[in-house]
């Protein structure tokens, strides 16, 4: 978070802090009716209006996560900075809990397609080998 061991602020973590209250405002500017009680109700405008704002911190937090894993190969269990952890938290948890927006997953379809597929290999082998062979008819002894 700070640049070379000073007390300044690293670039990318004043441009990640700028993102976040960005994408805070838009929460904000888009909510329906108060802003002060956030009661169970349709945030269907936070969740359209705020998609892309929230979608580009999240990227910017992956990108800074991995920039502080590549620096930082030598020291284990090293994090961002707490100012930004804390950031991504709230946000995300207001972007999933509170608003119960979700980005969908685009890898879902093919998912459940093969594990469909695999879920009836067996079934298919074993119909397959019943039909295929050949069935010794026993004689019952009375």
């Amino acid at each position: 978070c700070l640049t070379n061991k000073s007390e300044e602020l690293s670039n990318s973590t004043v441009y990640f802090l700028n993102q976040f209250n960005h994408t805070l405002t838009c929460f904000e500017n888009n909510l329906q009716g108060s802003t002060h009680s956030l009661q169970l109700r349709n945030y269907s405008e936070v969740c359209k209006n705020c998609r892309e704002a929230y979608k580009t911190l999240s990227s910017l937090y992956s990108e800074m996560q991995k920039i502080n894993e590549r620096e930082s190969k030598a020291e284990f269990g090293t994090h961002l900075c707490i100012d930004v952890e804390d950031a991504m938290n709230i946000t995300r948890k207001l972007w999933s809990r509170t608003f119960n927006c979700s980005v969908p997953c685009s890898d879902t379809v093919p998912v459940i397609a093969v594990s469909v597929f695999i879920l009836f290999l067996p079934v298919v082998f074993y119909l397959s080998s019943f039909l295929h062979s050949e069935q010794k008819k026993r004689k019952l002894i009375l």
